[in-house]
């Protein structure tokens, strides 16, 4: 790196879900504030190492999660610890190593920071050949632990809790390996927003009882349009806020369907403003991802999760379940009578809000790079000892 310019972060992600990019532009936006010393580099890890079949294996894999639940949970499941399935797994998909390579030598990054998994398997595997000597950090992006994250040559992991951390102990990392500082979420999670005036600027009523219905980056909550048609069920009017995502398909499907309903609809696909629609609900409908759940979580907002994909996501619903923080609708047809009960149940509700509080979400992001950059400083003390012997 030329005499005078910053050093950099390189922040290895992937477009497979939000999760992986969301916790990227959270570190980048941290460290704008906190430490504008440094320059952080966010490249989609897919994207650079395999150029002409990212797009194809995005859309695969989607569509094999949505399609083929099932089959996806049962592989999830059998990889979960180290074996011999999961071993030939990580050995497929570890490849992109020039490429990876040359992306090195171009940033020259003081250190790598993984949100996205097979990114931590190349690090790993460039590491080990001796090729490179980076402290490489994997954040873990879900409320759970799986043998895809684990690599013998990532120096540090950051998880959202404690029961994560355990149970990444008890996979063989190393305890002093692992900082529970909570998932990184964005600034803006962070702030304290006015209720009334917010809900006014999107032409909502603030005094109106408000359901958030999120169906993650690709708008898949629940079976979609029909789903939405049973609110209609209920007995008393709500103010729904809709958003879609990148569906525009089940966007323009609702705008139509829901002409009809005695519901309040505020309907969206993509936004950048999620934060403000948070602050002005009273309760989330959503599939459990785990870096939208820990927004939630910051803004003290309580969730009804519906149908957790088999695998992280029904590994992120028992941890807030558990946590006191969610309820989950089994099926379709009892969320809306789920639903129903919240709403009724102010009681519980405000029990939901006060267990979001055993969290400390609102700087995460903030303490994970406390974690990093301390990282960076062992490795420099690491530098000089051994220059020095």
């Amino acid at each position: 790196m030329k005499k005078g310019t910053k050093e950099r972060m390189l922040i290895l992600t992937g477009n497979y879900g939000d999760g992986h990019i969301q916790v990227a532009q959270a570190i980048q936006d941290a460290m704008q504030i906190r430490f504008p010393h440094m320059e952080p580099v966010i490249i989609d890890f897919m994207e650079w190492v395999h150029p002409y079949m990212n797009h194809l294996s995005r859309n695969v894999y989607l569509q094999a999660v949505k399609t083929f639940p099932q089959v996806y949970g049962y592989l999830y499941q059998k990889t979960r610890r180290q074996n011999t399935l999961s071993y030939i797994i990580k050995t497929v998909f570890s490849t992109g190593i020039g490429r990876m390579m040359k992306l090195i030598n171009e940033i020259q990054p003081a250190i790598v920071v993984c949100t996205f998994p097979l990114a931590a398997g190349v690090m790993s595997k460039l590491k080990s050949y001796g090729s490179i000597d980076i402290h490489t950090v994997t954040i873990i992006t879900d409320h759970t632990d799986h043998s895809s994250w684990i690599y013998p040559y990532t120096d540090q992991y950051i998880v959202g809790s404690r029961s994560v951390r355990d149970s990444l102990i008890q996979l063989g990392v190393e305890e002093t390996r692992i900082a529970d500082t909570g998932i990184p979420i964005r600034p803006q999670f962070s702030q304290s927003i006015e209720r009334e005036k917010t809900a006014k600027k999107y032409g909502l009523d603030p005094h109106m009882p408000t359901v958030l219905v999120m169906g993650g980056g690709c708008g898949m909550i629940g079976d979609g349009s029909s789903t939405i048609q049973k609110f209609d069920l209920l007995s008393q009017p709500v103010q729904f806020i809709i958003v879609c995502g990148h569906n525009e398909k089940l966007r323009m499907k609702l705008n139509e369907s829901l002409k009809i309903s005695k519901h309040r609809i505020y309907l969206t696909g993509y936004i950048n403003y999620v934060h403000e629609l948070m602050a002005i609900s009273d309760i989330m409908i959503t599939k459990p991802g785990g870096v939208t759940t820990f927004e939630a979580i910051a803004m003290e907002l309580p969730m009804l999760l519906c149908k957790p994909i088999p695998g992280q996501e029904q590994d992120n619903a028992k941890f807030l379940v558990r946590s006191g923080v969610a309820i989950h609708a089994e099926t379709s047809g009892d969320l809306t009578e789920r639903l129903s009960e919240l709403l009724d149940d102010a009681k519980l509700l405000q029990h939901m809000i006060e267990n979001t509080k055993q969290f400390h979400p609102k700087e995460s992001a903030f303490a994970s790079l406390e974690v990093i950059f301390g990282t960076i400083a062992m490795n420099n003390r690491s530098s000089e000892i051994k220059i020095c012997s």
